[in-house]
């Protein structure tokens, strides 16, 4: 198998993309450590669930990430009970929108803190093993608001713009000691959370579900059609193969063509 013998550590890996991320790379033979918020004994139930359908080594923290100290426990925990960090996905974040008058400041610390800071923390106290094994892979989910800006949503658009700022830094950093570093521009990606907003948003506007979709959802989405977790799962997964090995500093548009327009 591809990842047989490496650890990866998967942040906001209990739902959607995460997980999706999280099930492609034990498919290939990684260990894999989850995080993310669950309710108690979920965690369990999801670490026995990838171990049965995996037979991979499988390891649970709910480190909250807007902390550094936490942080750091999370990593420490990786190193001690699975030998490091081969592959680090930073696809933890949260959204608000609101206009940038009255967006609240509580929320943008905590989406910078979480979207954005958190992948610094994790990236430079993993740097230094990779680079000590010759060997890494730093995937960070971002967005097309990596590329392009919508109304309404200052914190994310200033945070994934920083990620893609982030990942070119460290690509430059790492190049030459086998430490690559990428990061995936996804559009809208079809998960229960967009189910759900698009429940609410039909029932607000007094239109069907299918015009929230291509109508609002999808109006800067050329093909009018979702990503699917598996689709960015496959794309991590190609990240950190041999096939991906110059691929450097990228990000990889997953949009439909938003970022074409």
């Amino acid at each position: 198998m591809l990842h047989r013998g490496k650890t990866a550590l998967v942040t906001g890996s209990t739902s959607g993309i995460g997980k999706a991320i999280a099930e492609a790379l034990a498919a290939e033979g990684a260990d894999i450590v989850l995080n993310g918020l669950v309710e108690p004994g979920e965690d369990e139930k999801l670490v026995a669930d990838f171990e049965s359908r995996f037979g991979v080594k499988v390891g649970f923290s709910g480190a909250n990430l807007t902390d550094p100290e936490a942080i750091e426990g999370l990593i420490g925990y990786a190193t001690r009970d699975f030998g490091g960090v081969d592959i680090l996905v930073n696809n933890a974040g949260v959204q608000h929108v609101a206009p940038v008058e009255d967006f609240p400041v509580a929320k943008w610390d905590l989406i910078i803190s979480l979207n954005l800071s958190a992948a610094f923390h994790t990236t430079r106290m993993t740097m230094a093993g990779m680079k000590e094994k010759g060997w890494g892979r730093i995937v960070n989910t971002a967005s097309a608001h990596a590329l392009v800006a919508s109304p309404y949503k200052a914190a994310y658009v200033a945070a994934k713009h920083g990620i893609a700022g982030l990942t070119k830094v460290v690509a430059l950093e790492g190049a030459e000691h086998g430490v690559r570093c990428n990061a995936i521009c996804p559009g809208y990606v079809h998960t229960p959370l967009v189910d759900a907003q698009i429940t609410d948003t039909a029932r607000a506007r007094g239109i069907s579900e299918e015009e929230v979709k291509r109508d609002v959802l999808l109006a800067a989405q050329p093909t009018k059609q979702f990503v699917t977790a598996e689709q960015v799962a496959a794309m991590a997964v190609f990240l950190t193969s041999p096939s991906g090995d110059q691929v450097n500093g990228a990000l990889m548009q997953m949009d439909g063509g938003w970022a074409a327009h």
